[in-house]
């Protein structure tokens, strides 16, 4: 009972908040299709038992392995609290049906850009699904930065789902 109440005090989050995908499994090889080699769409995520408390969700899409630093592949935000999922084939459009806006990738374009690592190499790709306790006040094409921080502060919970690819 203490150590509830104490976690409970101290606003730490204990729930099982998960982020998959029927498409590719965790740690698992992401299928063409949804790579700049296939349709280059992105794959159906899945997330389930959110912070209380939530307002909005937030999606990066990060490839830690590339040569120049990290490149971003997706950056969604204000995706709605009552949302559970992101369809497969998110349109690369600003602003979505679901009031949910999209940024910029480092290809340059709006929305989801899919794995894409030079020849021969393997590289991972960090989806992380954050949810927030406000609704963002970006503008559609935000950069990955500025996403950064406008989230500071308001994270409840993230959860990571990683893929692999190579061509």
């Amino acid at each position: 009972m203490y150590v509830f109440s104490l976690i409970t005090f101290l606003g730490i989050n204990m729930t099982n908040f998960s982020l998959s995908s029927p498409d590719f499994n965790q740690k698992d090889l992401i299928p063409k299709e949804y790579t700049c080699v296939g349709k280059n769409i992105s794959p159906k995520l899945l997330w389930e038992n959110p912070p209380k408390n939530t307002k909005s969700f937030a999606l990066a899409i990060v490839d830690p392995d590339a040569p120049s630093g990290d490149f971003i592949h997706w950056v969604i935000y204000n995706i709605p609290a009552s949302a559970n999922s992101l369809v497969q084939g998110v349109p690369t459009e600003s602003s979505l049906e679901n009031k949910a806006m999209q940024g910029l990738n480092d290809f340059g374009r709006i929305g989801y850009g899919g794995p894409c690592p030079p020849k021969s190499e393997k590289h991972s790709y960090v989806f992380t699904l954050y949810a927030l306790d406000t609704m963002l006040s970006l503008k559609p094409k935000a950069a990955y930065d500025d996403l950064q921080k406008a989230m500071e502060g308001h994270i409840l919970g993230e959860s990571e789902l990683i893929g692999y690819f190579a061509k």
